[in-house]
């Protein structure tokens, strides 16, 4: 039986449009089209380019929903981040979609992953949280900011409340100031009651799942973070190792070097320099690089094995960054290898459970 061919499908992905280009194994254009972003336009697309059809597009606000769509019709959906790439070449949808569908098809692209459908909803969960969070946090600020600029101090949470509202809104001399924190005080006011409300949600949807009971036995993993964790993280097994794990989070330290080798007496040999380091690597997720970093300063200042940890590589002269930055990958190591082989927290194995 004659194998079927293969055709490489790239998507430029709008609100309202889409531009795809399909290339043959040959990379031959044999289909530009525009489409409405709709499922039932973009399914009939990608049936009508036969049975075996790969497709790729990059990450936005509907890669989501695009990848859920097409899974199901095309024998391999890849959600890429090009960004960047093309910055200094011209640029338009249908040069785009023709990038897009020439590196799938020689295979350069590097897939964005969107697979762990059981964790969506609680996906969606820990945004709606972190948004109200977000929200909440800068309402608060400008709040402390408006009495700050008229050499009122704002110490402490309390003007936050509503007891001694009164008197700090007394403090304010001018209508439209007034006006302006009262605005700023009823934001407040429906941020606060939601954003406890999200926050019970999303624990409560997170203790649905096995890693729940897991990640919680790991001290300094509280429930809104490991909420987080479980969300973003969705599958232990997308990471082959720790080392593969640290990038992901922003622990990675960055090397740079060049003129590697050196010859001498005719041998090619390994000069003997260690490469420069560039901090740590800036292409990461940003919520765990909290999680993990927050929870390794919360171990450094509380007694325990975790703490013990942090001391012995101060004793060794390492430099307290550092040391905040290897506690913080030993906890996020410890995490993965417990997730990953259904084992809970103990703390007489952290240097094996940390491997």
């Amino acid at each position: 039986m004659k194998k079927q061919a293969i055709h490489y499908l790239g998507l430029d992905v709008h609100q309202a449009t889409i531009v795809a280009t399909s290339r043959s194994e040959s990379g031959a254009i044999v289909l530009k089209a525009t489409i409405p972003t709709e499922a039932k336009a973009i399914v009939g697309l990608v049936r009508s380019q036969g049975p075996r059809v790969h497709v790729a597009f990059e990450e936005g606000t509907q890669a989501q929903w695009l990848h859920d769509l097409l899974q199901p019709v095309a024998e391999r959906v890849i959600v890429c981040n090009v960004r960047g790439k093309w910055m200094l070449a011209n640029k338009n949808d249908d040069i785009d979609s023709d990038l897009v569908s020439e590196q799938l098809r020689i295979g350069s692209l590097k897939g964005v992953y969107h697979g762990a459908a059981a964790v969506l909803p609680l996906k969606e969960m820990v945004r709606n949280y972190g948004n109200l969070v977000e929200d909440a946090t800068r309402v608060m600020q400008r709040i402390k900011a408006l009495f700050r600029a008229r050499g009122i101090p704002t110490a402490g949470t309390g003007i936050y409340g509503t007891r001694q509202r009164e008197s700090w809104m007394a403090k304010l001399q001018g209508a439209g100031v007034r006006l302006r924190a009262e605005s700023l005080f009823t934001q407040l006011d429906a941020l606060l009651p939601l954003r406890q409300k999200a926050k019970e949600a999303m624990m409560a949807e997170a203790r649905r799942h096995p890693a729940w009971r897991i990640l919680r036995s790991i001290p300094f993993l509280g429930p809104v973070r490991v909420s987080q964790i479980i969300a973003i993280v969705g599958s232990p097994f997308r990471f082959r190792g720790k080392r593969r794990f640290w990038p992901y989070i922003g622990l990675a330290v960055v090397t740079h070097s060049s003129a590697d080798n050196e010859i001498v007496a005719g041998t090619i040999r390994r000069r003997r320099r260690p490469p420069m380091t560039r901090g740590l690597n800036r292409n990461h997720n940003r919520v765990l690089k909290d999680v993990f970093k927050g929870a390794a300063t919360a171990a450094a200042h509380k007694d325990g094995p975790l703490k013990d940890s942090y001391k012995q590589s101060l004793a060794r002269g390492v430099d307290e960054a550092m040391a905040l930055l290897t506690l913080a990958r030993k906890i996020s190591s410890v995490a993965l290898r417990l997730w990953k082989k259904g084992e809970l927290w103990d703390p007489t194995k952290l240097n094996t459970q940390a491997t």
